[in-house]
């Protein structure tokens, strides 16, 4: 497929890890009756599409990807320009503009089109690694004029991308009224990304990275996501995702508002740590999601406008997250807006025409006869031709900056910049200065005003920052480069720790981060911790899609104190009111400054409570995560007990371990259980804490699946044709299908509840996913298509010893693999030999053989209820 670097298939078709959706597209697009959808291109000019992007004018750049997220032969991908020449809403003109592998995600600006895309060999023919390039068109012919320009290298894991192609690899892209490219990562991260100007940077999982339209100083703007695909940025830089987290273990798509420098929790926080992590806005059940836009275009109805668009390509719908303000983050109500055929991607042009794009069944490595563009404007809307803003006045750009219109106000924003500095300050800062004007005009005119002037801008902005209606904006924009951090005064920021805005304060505490003043760690400290910072309990996991406004500051707080690596200062508040915060902050702080200081405040403490906490801050520091080298990482069912996943030694280990045990010398027989669960919850592997570790679900019966298939009754005398007819005129017993899921051997490979060990894909929700005939079809067609994450694994180990089975645990030391029969293997990671993913499935053929039509229709009835 394509953005399934969202991990598109496991929640979306993750049913015995097999289905056959690609054969049956979701029908044409479907929309409201506000709007009219108008067929743009088809298969014969845009096969698989995976991304667009439209430019201002209404020039459509569509990425086809015939490799789709698991091929792996490139010379597949190109990215082609379409025209609406008499803008009726169908193509009449199209042109090659340029040819590319995996295009992930476009930018169109002006004569600029940056592309995301999957970088191979020429000599090898393998995979690279992914980059983000930039395309010029200086001539206008429509072509670009030669090679793209490298911006970002290695901007994905190229040893999995070489295994597994493009799935959970890195995607969209979108630009922000702030001037930044920012780049939806999926978890394979990267490793040693380059930016034009030699910096490198290394992401162990997923989040959001940005980066200058020059290609220079990338950095990370939140992590802990697992496959997001793409952003929607609204008006004032909130940036929001729906991401897929579904790996087998209940988890689903989330709906998410990431704040810059937050932490996501995927997967290492992501059950047993809740409490660290920023959660998402939303849990969204099964699916995928894709392409993301937010909408703020003055011609469309009021009710479908200033909204974030978000794609999801396993559900075949656009939706529409209302979004309401909550402190400094949201709450919101996910609403269906339009159904359109596994939906890829979506982007709005400057006269309101929106642009989706659909797979349409196309499979996963792309089809020649499958995929295309529509349009959807609003009903008696009317085409406005988009100005020629390089031939615009300074005066003239100015006043775009107030248009209703966001494509409107970044294009002619982008524009000023490439102006004399001087002119474009002067216009802008005219703009933001003016108080009747609007919110969005204000805001675009201060982040217009900070890109022309650089460091010149501060002055100005420190001034804008005492207007209380835009001091969030003024603030962010006085640290948004770090190239003159050194020279932005820390007072404006400490005084917005105060403000009575949360928003404001939220963006104080990410300031000062950036800003690494440690004399400003004081005053973060005081920020308090809610009650609802309590960690899960033992084997429970916590609430990490459910809306938690009161952790975003102390949350912030602490990533700016780890980041001003603020040590003195956490340890001299362990002993005040503000020492939980200190203790939270003061787990990231790998020294001997800090375990020192740890143990003396411990010795000092007459507070049980503090004491307690102490201990668990110093068995959290005794191991620390391994430097990531991209020779490993988690796969797609990753161990997520936290707080790490390949941890090692360090120098203040030892004295660690000799004080925890110590301690529990000195507590005794009773104090025994509390470090045993510190050595288990922290992982730090201390011999003397150790208890027995429990074989996972050793003790479950065999199933004879070769017994059950060779019986032979109504279904399996019929074709499968016949079968679906017929189980589609009866209802079922959902009673007898419950008992038919244990005596068919379902319950081998499956687990329905949450509660349950997980075993192969996830049962317990597959109803809000699939219908029941594509349920049906899936348990008699299983090597259709097999979901990613759930393919048939072999292992050869030392020993001579071959596994066959699927992956249900993996962390950094062992593999977890369940065969046919039920039988579980703890196989040890440093004995593995070799490791493939076979083309079938591992379910056979022929396990609903014995069945009626109607046990068939019972068990596909109990399976459609499963929507937990």
């Amino acid at each position: 497929m394509i953005k399934f670097t969202l991990g598109i298939i496991y929640s979306t078709f993750f049913f015995l890890g097999l289905h056959n959706f690609f054969d049956k597209p979701a029908g044409p697009a479907v929309a409201p009756p506000e709007l009219t959808i108008t067929p743009f291109s088809g298969p014969e000019v845009t096969p698989s599409p995976a991304c667009l992007a439209v430019a201002p004018t209404g020039e459509v750049f569509v990425g086809i990807d015939m490799i789709g997220s698991l091929g792996k032969d490139p010379g597949k991908g190109r990215i082609l320009k379409l025209i609406d020449q008499n803008n009726d809403g169908k193509m009449d003109q199209h042109v090659e503009f340029a040819t590319v592998d995996n295009p992930r995600g476009i930018i169109a600006k002006g004569d600029q089109v940056f592309v995301l895309h999957t970088t191979f060999s020429k000599e090898t023919g393998k995979a690279t690694g992914m980059a983000l390039v930039v395309f010029e068109d200086k001539d206008g012919d429509g072509k670009a004029d030669g090679p793209s320009k490298p911006l970002i290298e290695n901007l994905s894991n190229t040893k999995y991308i070489q295994e597994r192609g493009t799935d959970h690899a890195t995607n969209g892209i979108r630009m922000g009224i702030d001037g930044w490219i920012y780049i939806a990562v999926g978890d394979f991260g990267f490793h040693n990304a380059t930016d034009r100007s030699g910096k490198k940077l290394t992401m162990l999982g997923g989040g959001i990275v940005r980066v200058r339209p020059d290609g220079t100083e990338m950095e990370v703007y939140t992590h802990g996501t697992r496959n997001v695909y793409d952003v929607a940025i609204d008006p004032y830089m909130n940036v929001f995702t729906r991401e897929n987290t579904n790996d087998g273990g209940g988890w689903n798509v989330r709906f998410s508002h990431h704040i810059q420098s937050g932490e996501y929790g995927y997967p290492l926080l992501f059950q047993h740590f809740t409490d660290e992590m920023l959660p998402a806005l939303a849990d969204l059940g099964g699916g995928s999601g894709t392409g993301a836009l937010f909408m703020d275009e003055p011609n469309w109805p009021e009710k479908y406008n200033n909204v974030p668009m978000m794609a999801d390509w396993g559900r075949s719908m656009l939706y529409i997250h209302r979004v309401t303000t909550d402190g400094p983050t949201f709450t919101q109500k996910e609403e269906d807006f339009i159904k359109l055929p596994q939906i890829t991607d979506l982007d709005v042009d400057g006269s309101g025409r929106l642009y989706l794009s659909a797979w349409d069944g196309a499979g996963y490595s792309g089809s020649p006869t499958k995929g295309y563009i529509v349009r959807a404007v609003p009903k008696n809307w009317t085409y406005k031709e988009f100005p020629n803003l390089t031939k615009a006045s300074v005066k003239q750009l100015a006043e775009l900056l107030k248009s209703a219109s966001a494509v409107a106000r970044l294009s002619a924003s982008q524009e000023l910049i490439s102006r004399p500095a001087k002119q474009t300050a002067k216009a802008s800062l005219k703009v933001a200065s003016d108080q009747e004007l609007p919110l969005y005009a204000r805001v675009a005119a201060i982040f217009t005003y900070a890109q022309a002037m650089g460091e010149n801008s501060i002055p100005a902005l420190v001034q804008l920052s005492q207007d209380e209606s835009i001091r969030e904006f003024a603030l962010r924009a006085l640290t948004d480069r770090k190239n003159y951090l050194e020279k932005v005064p820390v007072e404006p920021f400490l005084s917005g720790l105060k403000d009575p805005s949360v928003r404001v304060q939220a963006i104080a505490a990410i300031g000062l981060g950036r800003l690494e003043r440690k004399d400003a760690a004081a005053a973060l400290l005081q920020t308090k911790t809610p009650a609802s910072f309590v960690a899960p309990e033992k084997d429970i996991e916590g609430p990490h899609a459910t809306p938690n406004s009161a952790i975003v500051l102390p949350h912030l707080a602490v990533q700016a104190l780890v980041r001003m690596n603020a040590e003195e200062a956490c340890i001299a508040a362990i002993s005040t009111e503000n020492s939980s915060l200190a203790l939270w902050a003061l787990r990231y702080m790998h020294s001997k400054k800090t375990v020192d200081g740890l143990i003396s405040a411990y010795n000092q403490s007459k507070n049980e409570n503090v004491r307690k906490q102490i201990l668990i801050t110093l068995s959290r520091l005794y191991r620390k995560e391994s430097a990531y080298d991209a020779s490993w990482w988690w796969g797609t069912r990753p161990d997520s007990h936290g707080p790490y996943y390949k941890t090692e030694l360090w120098e203040s280990s030892p004295a660690i371990e000799s004080f925890l045990i110590e301690e529990s010398k000195k507590a005794g027989i009773n104090g025994k259980p509390f470090f045993a669960d510190l050595n288990e919850r922290h992982r730090m592997d201390i011999a003397a804490f150790a208890v027995a570790e429990k074989l996972a679900a050793a003790e479950e019966p065999k199933v004879d699946l070769e017994k059950i298939k060779n019986k032979k009754g109504q279904v399996g005398k019929s074709s499968i044709e016949d079968v679906l007819l017929a189980i589609a005129k009866l209802e079922g017993d959902p009673v007898k299908g419950k008992a038919l899921f244990t005596s068919q051997g379902c319950i081998a490979c499956h687990s329905i509840n949450k509660g349950e060990k997980m075993k192969g894909p996830f049962m317990g929700q597959v109803g809000s996913i699939m219908n029941r005939e594509q349920i049906a079809e899936s348990i008699l067609k299983p090597n259709a298509s097999i979901s990613q994450g759930f393919a048939t694994v072999m292992i050869s180990a030392k020993g001579d010893k071959t596994y066959m089975g699927f992956i249900t645990e993996e962390t950094a030391t062992k593999v977890v693999m369940r065969n046919i029969a039920g039988e579980v293997f703890n196989i040890k990671a440093a004995d593995i030999l070799s490791r493939k993913e076979m083309d079938t499935s591992m379910m056979p053929a022929g396990l609903a053989n014995s069945l009626s039509y109607e046990e068939l229709a019972s068990l596909v009835t109990f399976l459609s209820q499963q929507k937990k």
